[in-house]
């Protein structure tokens, strides 16, 4: 299993990487965007072929999904972000609504998803894609998922694609491995600097799926404290 973290953890983790070691945090989120998109890349026969979605939430998690979207179009997949929030919201937010503009500048399509009604005709839609990216929620999520979310994990997990999730499979909690109420059950889970407890403990196993730590230029002197 290795060294793996709680939430808690990995949140110090971050704050002593952008506080002291002065990295941006929108730095943290390219690489790990980027790192998310190049797994993606490697579960495509034939990029020029394929459609992926990106289900994004408001937080940090949908800004790496944001990132991974547009490494994605660069690389010539046909990608479409899924957003369960206002578009308007989430540009107010730092890193998140930077990564954001640039979608919306690059003319890559971002759909909103506001409410139960708008989550059952999306999820027709993502029938028709090949693999779906689950940037909903990170690490620190606690309590029960809400809707529009629940509806929308449940149908996520209900069209049997392949899904790769961004840091933990959204509504898994990262220090028990419980579900909080639903989870995205991931064919992959690509997480960042180390591995988290909960992808070990409860029903983690049956959803993380193939777990991938991948390095987001966290100094390794903070990951060997």
């Amino acid at each position: 299993m290795g060294k793996s973290l709680t939430r808690e953890e990995m949140r110090e983790l971050d704050r002593k990487a952008i506080e002291e070691y002065k990295i941006p945090g929108i730095i943290l989120m390219e690489n790990a965007g980027r790192n998310v998109a190049e797994e993606v890349l490697q579960m495509t026969d034939n990029p020029q072929k394929t459609k992926v979605a990106v289900l994004c939430g408001k937080g940090n998690n949908g800004g790496d999904g944001f990132v991974v979207a547009r490494h994605l179009h660069n690389h010539g997949i046909s990608v479409d972000v899924f957003l369960v929030a206002k578009v308007s919201d989430v540009l107010k937010d730092g890193d998140a609504g930077i990564n954001l503009q640039i979608l919306l500048t690059m003319e890559i399509p971002v759909k909103e998803i506001l409410n139960i009604a708008d989550v059952n005709n999306i999820l027709r839609e993502l029938d028709r894609y090949n693999i779906l990216t689950d940037a909903l929620f990170g690490t620190g999520l606690s309590g029960e998922v809400r809707e529009p979310f629940k509806t929308l994990i449940h149908g996520v997990n209900t069209l049997k694609k392949s899904v790769i999730s961004v840091d933990i499979p959204s509504g898994l909690d990262c220090n028990t491995g419980c579900v909080l109420g639903v989870a995205v059950r991931a064919t992959k889970t690509v997480t960042f600097a180390v591995s988290k407890k909960g992808f070990y403990l409860g029903e983690g196993p049956n959803y993380a799926g193939e777990v991938v730590v991948t390095d987001i230029s966290i100094p390794k002197e903070l990951l060997t404290l």
